[in-house]
């Protein structure tokens, strides 16, 4: 390669922030980096997302230890992606949950997704040396599951492909809050390199309809108040089909990656390059744009070699 992508010479730690975003629900965040959710039931915790190593899960217990000494008894995985997942050994969690749809995908390309992603965005693995190996789910589901924590109902859904095949959602009906996983983000940019373009914006309206209180997202600061929680999932839209829709016009004249790759930039680039990952999610974006506009449903594994092919080709 002629240069490293984006993310791989981000060595500055993020600032962490906790934040209560409804009764005894939290939200982990770190200025673009992975989030992770807590909830807090009558006799035990659920957390969403384990984060990328052990080491990392280790911040999020801290915080969960200082406003709760209950145990850790649901760990919530919303999708299968290393960054998100890797981490789940430190929880000691009996319960370990995904959508069925994210279990094959570990099985199908989480070695691949691992190596890719340690490769993209070295500073999210710190003390990786620590991860056992691929995070299995103890329960998987197809459509919805309802978990409750003691009186605490806590539904996981799934509502539509968006950030991969297999997302899910958390809602606790008390608050009315979600966890969103990827599928919904704030000042972050999307990334897009296993999504599917076209269903992401009917997902994004589906949680619309639940006239939320407040949204923990996958990237960028909790979402409190209706107007903050509508405005992220519009943006989130805005974001998703100002990446596609120029990749589309290209690819449907038969232009090149590298031309699709500018027409993303000149579309994108005035709204959204300020954006937390922008750069590190854009080449991967582009291509799967690229792809999904060639009709190619399912989203090609990414791994370190695809990944550099894919680069030195935006180069030309």
């Amino acid at each position: 390669m002629t240069k490293q992508f984006a993310s791989a010479g981000d060595m500055t730690e993020k600032e962490i922030s906790f934040s209560e975003i409804g009764r005894d629900l939290w939200a982990f965040t770190a200025e673009g980096d992975p989030n992770s959710g807590i909830i807090i039931g009558d006799e035990s915790v659920m957390v969403i997302e384990a984060q990328a190593t052990p080491q990392l899960a280790r911040k999020v217990i801290e915080r969960v230890r200082a406003v709760t000494d209950k145990p850790i008894s649901h760990l919530v995985l919303t999708h299968y992606h290393a960054v998100r997942v890797l981490g789940a050994s430190a929880y000691e969690a009996p319960q370990v949950i995904m959508s069925d749809t994210a279990r094959a995908m570990v099985a199908e390309r989480g070695a691949e997704d691992w190596a890719s992603e340690f490769e993209r965005f070295p500073r999210l693995f710190d003390g990786h040396g620590e991860i056992p190996g691929l995070t299995w789910p103890t329960t998987t589901f197809s459509d919805r599951m309802t978990v409750y924590l003691g009186n605490r109902r806590v539904d996981l859904m799934k509502l539509g492909r968006a950030h991969t095949a297999g997302d899910i959602v958390v809602h606790v009906p008390d608050e009315n809050v979600m966890f969103t996983g990827d599928i919904v983000e704030y000042h972050s940019a999307c990334y897009c390199g296993d999504g599917h373009f076209k269903d992401w914006p009917q997902t994004l309206e589906k949680i619309r309809a639940f006239d939320l209180a407040a949204i923990a997202p996958g990237r960028g600061d909790a979402l409190v108040g209706t107007d903050m929680v509508n405005a992220a999932l519009t943006n989130t839209a805005d974001f998703v089909r100002s990446t596609y829709d120029p990749v589309a016009r290209v690819a449907a004249r038969g232009g090149s990656l590298k031309e699709a790759w500018d027409a993303c930039r000149a579309a994108c680039d005035p709204k959204f390059a300020d954006y937390a990952i922008y750069e590190h999610c854009l080449p991967f974006n582009v291509a799967r744009a690229y792809d999904e506009a060639q009709g190619i449903d399912t989203p090609r594994i990414w791994t370190a070699a695809r990944d550099k092919d894919m680069w030195n080709a935006l180069q030309g």
